[in-house]
């Protein structure tokens, strides 16, 4: 039951170590921010480029170039 109970509190601290550790935390970090930036530009791409928003744009062109001071 000894030996048993040694293995045990050597696996705990051993996962306690592991878990611990912050090496590549970084990394991940940034490839979710990288990934979270594409998606957002991909999304405004979307948005900017929907018939509702060029015909916004159009609008609001013409009317600023037909306007007389």
């Amino acid at each position: 039951m000894n030996a048993i109970h040694t293995q045990l509190i050597r696996l705990r601290r051993r996962s306690v170590a592991v878990l611990a550790q912050e090496d590549g935390l970084t990394t991940v970090e940034y490839a979710l921010g990288t990934l979270a930036a594409a998606a957002l530009a991909a999304v405004l791409y979307m948005v900017v480029n929907s018939d509702a928003v060029a015909s916004a744009f159009e609008s609001i062109i013409s009317d600023a170039l037909s306007a007389r001071p």
